[in-house]
């Protein structure tokens, strides 16, 4: 289904224009927007949309792995987008991935398969990922007027349940329960029989208690928090109850709103139909009539666990926060989202924080790895801005593992970073933050090493490279004391060599014991970059 929303405008001046393809990877189905994005407001207009159910979270119940089949048709299904999008010369094309292919035993291997097959990179991202990005999709096209907003988006392998308002998420959850894997689950009776209607709605319940207690923990006293329902599942609740009580669906969608008592309604109908009825359901889709009846129940327990009595929709939401997140991430929101355009730092500082990191320390490190990245680029390496984003991150944590133990601290350094939450970064940048901090010190990345092999080529030629960089940072503040001010690097390619003119803070200091660990610590540097590094002292270098 492709849904044409505006003219192509590919003919038209695009000196202040980009246009982006965004493409959901989801369990029950493959999305892509296509937008405009004006860089000088900014905003994005959508020009295409396009929708193909694949089922991609049909799973292997001996293996827990996609099936062959499954992936044939979000193969096919990514080529069609990748054809499209190439059609209407998209400047870039970003996909995500969520909860079958992360959950997937071969979730990995699809996704080699998609890149050498289609030519996409996805990016796999956490649930806890997934629903920050919901968040900055429906804040995109929705005003807050700073009043807390409960988001619920319904998929098919998960629910994120969010609570936010106009400046910041205030509670992120995905939990496992949406209507593919519940249909899957727990329904196999048609019409549904009381037993398993009751045991659903009881599963349901109990497996959304934990976040909504945390939703109604973090709601202020005195505020009402507006229920705010996102994606297929609740879109087509929508459609079927204005159809029941309008005689039409509104054009657009946006802002319609449900009663409890509605949705209650609808769920108790669904409940007494076969699939074939569901199917003759004025509004309802093939598809969606295998998965309507566990969806609507989310939706339903939900409701009655927030004691919210109405919600209205939003047509925006993972997909537009994709789009959110590309024109954050490369610097082209300043006003209404700027608090957002923090979020990685002010996440990385969270967790430093967390961990009791120095960071008087780490910041110092911080200025000497982007010293040395910025001199050498271009001449030594050719990584941009956003891989210095990782770097950063890894040189802030890259001494966390000290909160568990001195000894491999590198390594506990490597566990807390991926394990942690995160925000603004894909899985693969997760993998990778960690791994620089995993090899600032001691072993080299090795193929042999489980997490670091089965990083995309490009990422594992980041790690060996940034890790590198890092290693020279932490030995110019080998005491602890910044004593080292400055650092200026002079690369002679006749002969190969890096001359590192290192300015002391104290004129009076030798640094001798700085000196001695770069000495120790360079030869990574030179064995990854064939150079080899002279390093001396000169104070009036700087001068």
């Amino acid at each position: 289904m492709i849904e044409s929303l505006k003219p192509n405008p590919i003919s038209g001046d695009r000196t202040n224009t980009c246009l982006l393809a965004a493409i959901d990877i989801g369990t029950n189905s493959i999305h892509m927007v296509i937008v405009e994005i004006d860089k000088t407001l900014p905003a994005f207009t959508i020009i295409t949309r396009e929708k193909d159910t694949v089922r991609l979270g049909e799973i292997d119940a001996k293996t827990g792995h996609l099936t062959e089949a499954a992936m044939e048709r979000a193969i096919a299904s990514l080529q069609r987008c990748k054809d499209l999008a190439t059609s209407m010369k998209v400047d870039n094309i970003v996909a995500t991935a969520t909860s079958a292919t992360r959950e997937a035993g071969n979730g990995q291997a699809f996704i080699e398969r998609v890149r050498s097959e289609v030519g996409i990179f996805i990016n796999l991202i956490s649930g806890y990922e997934e629903a920050r990005r919901i968040y900055l999709g429906v804040f995109s096209g929705m005003d807050f007027q700073d009043q807390p907003h409960v988001i619920i988006d319904i998929g098919g392998g998960s629910t994120e349940i969010i609570l936010a308002d106009s400046k910041e998420a205030r509670f992120l959850s995905s939990t496992k329960v949406g209507a593919v894997r519940l249909t899957e689950k727990l329904v196999s009776t048609d019409p549904i029989s009381e037993k398993e209607f009751s045991y659903l709605r009881a599963y349901v319940r109990g497996m959304l208690e934990r976040p909504i207690e945390e939703v109604n923990r973090k709601i202020i006293d005195n505020e009402e928090p507006q229920l705010v329902g996102t994606s297929g599942t609740i879109e087509t609740l929508a459609n079927i109850n204005a159809l029941q009580t309008l005689g039409e669906i509104p054009s657009p969608l946006q802002g319609y709103q449900m009663s409890r008592q509605e949705v209650k309604a609808l769920v108790k109908s669904f409940a007494t139909m076969t699939y074939e009825e569901r199917l003759e359901v004025p509004g309802m889709s093939d598809k969606r009539a295998e998965i309507i009846l566990a969806g609507g129940v989310v939706l339903m327990e939900a409701m009655s666990l927030l004691k919210i009595d109405n919600i209205i929709i939003c047509e925006r939401a993972l997909r537009e926060g994709m789009i959110v997140d590309w024109m954050l991430t490369h610097r082209l929101i300043e006003d209404r989202l700027k608090y957002q355009g923090d979020v990685r730092q002010r996440s990385v500082q969270k967790i430093a924080r967390k961990y009791q990191v120095d960071l008087d320390y780490s910041e110092r490190v911080a200025r000497f790895a982007k010293s040395l990245f910025e001199q050498l680029q271009g001449i030594l390496h050719h990584w941009g801005n956003q891989e210095w984003e990782l770097l950063w991150a890894a040189t802030i944590l890259h001494n966390c593992g000290l909160y568990i133990s001195h000894s491999a601290h590198h390594k506990h350094s490597y566990y807390l970073i991926r394990h942690a939450e995160l925000s603004g970064f894909t899985e693969v940048e997760l993998e990778t933050i960690a791994s620089i901090a995993r090899y600032h010190r001691k072993s080299t990345p090795k193929k042999k090493h489980d997490p670091y092999s089965k990083l995309p080529d490009t990422y594992r030629s980041m790690v060996k490279q940034l890790s590198a960089i890092l290693r020279l940072a932490v030995a110019l503040d080998r005491r602890q004391i910044g004593a080292i001010k400055q650092i200026q690097c002079k690369y002679d390619a006749e002969y190969k060599k890096l001359h590192l003119h290192l300015v002391p803070t104290n004129n009076n200091d030798d640094c001798a014991l700085e000196l001695w660990n770069l000495d120790y610590k360079k030869s990574v540097f030179e064995s990854e970059f064939d150079v080899k590094i002279v390093a001396t002292l000169d104070s009036a270098f700087g001068s």
